[in-house]
């Protein structure tokens, strides 16, 4: 990974990683659960991150704030999205790392996300039991997923799921 860096988005960003985003997942991603929650909330700045290699981006992750039904402190990993032409090369998982660290150092207490455990098992995510936690609209519960950053914070998180500006 030569020349590359991680860094907080800026506004110029923003619109690179909309086309990646639209490459990535289509124009249904806008049908998506995790985009619901999103919708009209912008992202925490302090976690959106912008992956740069040799001058040019090749990726970025975001959070949102959610509540979780009266549990807050928790946030909504998502969208990661790559560059197809650079898929595989370690940049997701980078900024998956270094998004986590910086969610940690934050005081967020759990991460939720919708997504392939295969993946994000690696990062210690975890399936969220049936009918723990309720996202709006429909979600395979195999693919709703959660990381504790602070022990006990799954077990203390019940109910809906909604995003707000933090």
């Amino acid at each position: 990974m030569s020349n590359f860096e991680i860094r907080l988005e800026t506004d110029g960003e923003t619109e690179i990683l909309s086309q990646l985003s639209a490459e990535a997942f289509g124009p249904g991603r806008f049908a998506r659960s995790a985009y619901r929650v999103r919708e009209g909330i912008p992202p925490v700045g302090r976690l959106s991150l912008v992956a740069w290699r040799d001058g040019q981006v090749v990726g970025g992750i975001r959070f949102t704030a959610i509540r979780i039904g009266e549990e807050t402190d928790a946030l909504l990993l998502g969208p990661l999205v790559v560059d197809p032409a650079e898929k595989g090369k370690g940049f997701g998982r980078a900024l998956v790392e270094e998004g986590l660290a910086r969610a940690r150092n934050e005081g967020f207490t759990l991460v939720l996300l919708v997504g392939d455990m295969p993946y994000y098992g690696r990062f210690g995510f975890v399936p969220v039991r049936p009918g723990q936690i309720t996202m709006p609209g429909p979600v395979d519960p195999a693919r709703l997923l959660a990381l504790e950053l602070v022990p006990g914070a799954l077990a203390r998180a019940r109910g809906e799921v909604k995003g707000y500006a933090r």
